[in-house]
């Protein structure tokens, strides 16, 4: 080791082995506590044990080099690929192994289902296991999220798939389920800044899609060993923060071992992302983020946009005048708040039922109605929580609510909001409520301490040192799919498969991918599309350049696979719609296959091409 430094500055210069250090000694527990790395991170990795007992303490890893766990994971990784190179007739040295990237794009529950078709066959075609790394963005998380619960899930995946299937046409988690879910993340939050709609996205909205909460009460972590025949997994979202500024980083990943700063190189323990920390050193620890709040925050595709907001305060703000009326949007087609939900016919009421609770509307003005229509009937009014007798009248947080959009949308538009003070202060007693309330108003998502806070690094842009807490959203809110997780130098991919389940223009990522390349001088080949082939895509795209990894790029729906109906597929699969059937589910993941099965060869070739470019080591 050499050019060793702690936070207060001092410089060690060490030439004796860490092992003479006495780790029960007040200095190197203090060392421990205190040290930062400052370019030479690569060598304490290479110090066996020592690597592991910073991290174990809550250091702050700087440098670019790759986690001494992943260089040992893809060591074994690439034993298994040369082998399974041979089973697919192409032979291979050891140091000829192609690094192969798989990216599977947001896309809501169509990448999720589109993933596992792809997979599926692409196990089946026998290279699955040719794939060095599998990384998502969005829903393509959701569909990792699940096969990463099965241990070494690869290696059964008919089994496993079916599993999914099951899961995805079981009825929706009860909101007595979800809501427990929603306070035990408050629970855990309450006395820090941290709880925030990423949260209340978890709980009442992905339970909704995974039908799930018990079976992703797991983390990261849990899975480190469970994984040594499967693709090495890298979970991506983006700072919010530096989505707009030139001067930072914003693609961060997440793995079993590490989450940080892709470009930057800034990591911390996967365990310890959340925890708190000051000049490098962790001061307060905090619980590990659990599976299902990982698929929120990949997933939190409304944590951003102005547009968003306006959207969903509109569906939200029913005017309630003197007459307190809900509308249709039609002129004079009104309705009494009181009775939206009672059966009408010929314009008079014939059965009355209960007017909507608080909770039903939050659920219902949620732009994620591919899960709202699995949402089990809501708690009846006035019954919010059992747990929780003093809470408020639904007026009472309807008031409070709209208080709350009144302030955001003055704040949008630049005024100053004035006091509400009145029944903002009413529901204070309900203090969950009034959290969510105010993360509505704030709009804030996907909150974490900033492990970066106040460390003096030149290495780390400074426009991320200075704030306490940083804010993770989907990814797909700047591009919808993680290349820049796999383009990090030191993983060395020489071959990227995208499998693109977007909306609209199929080419989108891959052009705006290699837009921000040219702008960072990260190697990316050069994009072309055809113009006629935005509306009309083909099943298979390469391209290639000098010093590039080779980047192949797979539009789900195609003129190959869906005909002249590209359109209606795309209807039929919109981002926001209602679930799917299980026939749908087979349908989709029988198109998404068909990119796999109908180009083995070409992907055989490009394997083989990817191997005789790969430089010697």
């Amino acid at each position: 080791m050499e050019n060793v430094y702690c936070s207060l500055e001092f410089r060690f210069i060490t030439s004796t082995s860490h092992d003479d250090l006495d780790l029960q000694s007040p200095i190197k527990e203090a060392l421990l506590s205190d040290l930062r790395v400052d370019g030479c991170c690569a060598d304490f990795g290479e110090a066996s044990g020592f690597y592991k007992t910073l991290q174990e303490h809550g250091s702050v890893r700087i440098g670019h080099s790759l986690n001494k766990n992943e260089e040992e994971f893809v060591a074994r990784r690439r034993t298994d690929v040369l082998q399974s190179l041979k089973k697919l007739q192409i032979t291979c040295s050891e140091n000829k192994v192609p690094n192969i990237a798989l990216l599977g794009s947001g896309g809501g529950s169509r990448a999720m289902v589109g993933l596992l078709g792809s997979l599926d066959q692409l196990q089946k075609a026998g290279l699955l296991d040719c794939v060095l790394y599998l990384s998502g963005v969005s829903g393509s998380t959701w569909c990792m999220a699940s096969l990463y619960q099965e241990p070494d899930w690869s290696t059964k995946l008919e089994t496993v798939k079916g599993d999914i299937i099951k899961t995805l046409c079981d009825p929706a988690v009860g909101w007595g389920k979800a809501f427990d879910k929603l306070k035990k993340y408050y629970e855990e939050k309450k006395d820090t800044k941290l709880f925030s709609l990423t949260d209340v996205w978890a709980a009442m909205v992905v339970t909704t899609c995974a039908k799930e909460t018990e079976k992703y009460k797991h983390t990261l972590t849990d899975q480190r060993d469970h994984h040594k025949k499967d693709p090495f997994p890298i979970y991506t979202v983006i700072d919010k923060q530096c989505k707009q500024r030139t001067d930072a980083d914003p693609w961060f990943e997440i793995t079993p071992y590490e989450a940080g700063y892709s470009l930057t190189g800034a990591f911390v323990e996967t365990s310890n992302f959340g925890s708190k920390f000051k000049n490098g050193r962790k001061i307060e620890e905090h619980p590990e983020i659990d599976m299902l709040y990982l698929q929120a925050l990949c997933g939190s595709a409304l944590a951003d946009e102005k547009e968003n907001r306006e959207f969903l305060w509109d569906k939200i703000y029913v005017p309630r005048p003197q007459a307190y009326e809900a509308d249709y949007s039609i002129p004079g087609a009104f309705v009494e708040t009181s009775n939206f939900g009672s059966k009408f016919e010929n314009g008079c009421k014939i059965e009355d039922h209960p007017e909507i609770d608080m909770l039903y509307l939050q659920a219902s003005s949620s732009d994620c109605t591919a899960c709202s229509s699995n949402v089990s009937s809501p708690a009846p009014k006035g019954e919010i929580s059992s747990e929780d007798s003093d809470s408020p009248s639904i007026d009472e947080c309807y008031q409070a609510l709209m208080d709350l959009v009144d302030m955001n949308l003055e704040a949008l538009n630049d005024e100053d909001p004035p006091a509400h003070d009145k029944y903002i202060s009413t529901v204070t007693s309900a203090n969950l409520w009034k959290s969510i309330f105010y993360s509505m108003a704030q709009w804030t998502w996907g909150r974490k301490y900033n492990f970066l806070h106040n460390m003096k690094d030149k290495a780390v842009p400074a426009a991320l040192l200075k704030s306490e807490t940083r804010d993770y959203i989907d990814a797909g809110l700047l591009i919808n799919s993680p290349y820049f997780s796999v383009l990090r130098e030191e993983r060395d991919i020489d071959l990227i498969i995208s499998l693109d389940f977007s909306d609209g223009d199929p080419f989108t990522t891959v052009r705006e991918a290699a837009e921000t390349c040219k702008k960072l001088k990260i190697p990316f080949p050069e994009v072309n599309i055809p113009s006629g082939d935005v509306k009309k895509p083909k099943d298979f795209y390469v391209f290639k350049g000098q010093n590039t990894p080779t980047v192949i790029h797979i539009p789900l729906f195609n003129v190959v696979n869906c005909g002249e109906d590209i359109e209606k597929w795309r209807n039929k699969y919109a981002t926001f719609q209602g679930s799917y059937s299980a026939e749908m589910i087979t349908d989709l993941m029988e198109v998404a296959g068909k990119n796999i099965t109908n180009n083995k060869d070409n992907l055989l070739e490009e394997v083989r091409l990817a191997m005789k470019n790969t430089k010697d080591e």
